[in-house]
């Protein structure tokens, strides 16, 4: 027999699950930073990050990582969250990598730390990102009411 709580997230559909919560918008990036939203984790008990890279520059590359911060203003590196670097050397055109944190993981990184975003560095040439954070298991259900107000539509 389910619980409550399993009966809920089997009935739930999946844009119910998670919310749309940062982003950096799809475009050819110039050699430079780009940060995503910072995502509320008193609202998430996970948040997860994709990086999508198109076509990289000659010689470019991709870095990314969370940051965490308590104002959403002010952020910090969180150790052993960034990624392997992408480069056109090695035939990372066209990839995606994830980045997960918990509420937990944030907290072991700083009690003062609330909010998390990612940050993208390009290197070197343009080339083609997009991110898009995701917040997962909600506090308060459904996720989706959380969504960005730039998200547009859902079909469910």
């Amino acid at each position: 027999m389910l619980s409550s709580e399993e009966t809920m997230t089997a009935t739930e559909k999946l844009h119910q699950r998670v919310a749309v919560l940062g982003v950096v918008n799809p475009q050819s990036a110039a050699a430079g930073t780009y940060d995503s939203t910072g995502v509320d984790m008193r609202l998430f008990r996970r948040a997860l990050f994709i990086l999508l890279v198109g076509a990289l520059g000659a010689s470019g590359t991709v870095d990314a990582k969370l940051q965490g911060s308590a104002d959403n203003s002010t952020f910090v590196d969180i150790t052993g969250k960034t990624i392997t670097q992408l480069t056109k050397a090695g035939s990372d055109d066209n990839k995606q990598v994830l980045l997960e944190i918990s509420d937990a993981e944030l907290l072991d990184a700083s009690a003062t730390y609330r909010y998390v975003r990612m940050r993208v560095t390009t290197g070197t040439a343009a080339s083609l990102i997009a991110v898009v954070a995701l917040g997962g298991d909600s506090r308060y259900p459904p996720a989706s009411d959380n969504d960005l107000a730039s998200v547009d539509e859902i079909v469910g």
